[in-house]
């Protein structure tokens, strides 16, 4: 099995269904974390959506293939439509658009693709949500909120700070997502975008995926956001040191100058961006104060400096952030 010219091939696959006859699809990456996807598996085959449902797990370590085995084990003894798919090139986009083009591959009547990533659960009417909001407001992608678990009590109080709060608080139409792991997309979206649907280029996490949607808003699909449809993202301890946070802070900025700087290459929309940043910078100490009274979190009140340092650097690909 081949998909935009990744090296893939299926690992295994369950059929119960006609495939003919499955409307929605749930995609899992998965890249070394096999106790965790288990957790995430678990409320998948625990969601009871009205349509034909299966499930396809894309494991990004060939080599090790311990996210397959685990995958493997858990879905056999479960009566549910799956399939696991290896993907060699390594990273998010190459793991997604993998992923979405098998889904397309192996159910061709698919109407709706849902994604969730290795490290999260979800909520107990996850699918629900994300589909009543899909025809409530007739979205063609839907995001909802990943809310940070921490694994040690002390850390509790980063989830005051805006690098680990959703981007909206309310259900409705929003402007942008940022995040493919928690999204419902349409059929119209897939067959409507260009492959490989994640660029290759931008292979990093938050990047190539905030890239697509900025891409999908451009060719007229409308974004919307189910606050209630969320998946609770387990947060590993170095992701609450002052250098993770600071890093995830000012690659957030860089993500934003990058989205602007495609959708408007010229020179007048680059002097744009640069004002807006510079803008930003002026307004960050009292932003910043402002956010720190809010939260009571010190540490927040260093979020919009960093933020707007990231504009104007536009550097991405920390090894801080991205671990």
């Amino acid at each position: 099995m081949a998909s935009n010219g990744e090296d893939v091939s299926i690992h295994f696959q369950t059929r119960l269904e006609d495939a003919a006859d499955i409307e929605l699809v749930i995609v899992v990456p998965t890249f070394r974390r096999p106790d965790h996807l288990l957790k995430t598996l678990k409320t998948i085959v625990s969601q009871r959506p009205d349509v034909p449902l299966a499930t396809i797990v894309v494991e990004n370590d060939a080599d090790g293939l311990a996210g397959a085995r685990a995958a493997k084990d858990f879905l056999v003894r479960h009566a549910l439509d799956s399939a696991i798919i290896v993907v060699r090139s390594r990273g998010l986009a190459h793991a997604c658009n993998a992923g979405w083009a098998a889904a397309l591959n192996l159910y061709p009547n698919l109407a709706m693709l849902a994604a969730i990533y290795d490290d999260e659960v979800a909520a107990p009417e996850w699918l629900d949500c994300l589909v009543a909001v899909r025809d409530a407001h007739g979205a063609d992608i839907v995001g909802g909120p990943q809310l940070p678990v921490f694994q040690h009590p002390r850390d509790q109080k980063w989830k005051r700070h805006p690098v680990f709060k959703p981007p909206y608080d309310e259900t409705g139409p929003v402007p942008i997502l940022y995040s493919a792991g928690n999204v419902l997309i349409t059929r119209r979206v897939l067959d409507g975008m260009p492959q490989p649907f994640l660029n290759p280029a931008l292979n990093i996490v938050g990047v190539g995926d905030a890239d697509f949607f900025d891409r999908c808003r451009a060719k007229g699909f409308s974004l919307a956001w189910a606050a209630e449809a969320w998946v609770a993202e387990t947060v590993p301890v170095h992701h609450t040191t002052t250098s993770w946070v600071r890093a995830r802070c000012l690659e957030k900025g860089a993500i934003s100058t990058i989205l602007e700087h495609q959708r408007d290459a010229t020179l007048a929309g680059r002097l744009r961006t640069l004002g807006k940043s510079l803008g930003l910078l002026v307004m960050a100490l009292p932003v910043g104060l402002r956010l720190w009274a809010e939260t009571g979190l010190a540490a927040a009140s260093l979020y919009p400096l960093y933020v707007a340092i990231g504009r104007l650097t536009a550097k991405v690909g920390s090894n801080h952030a991205q671990d």
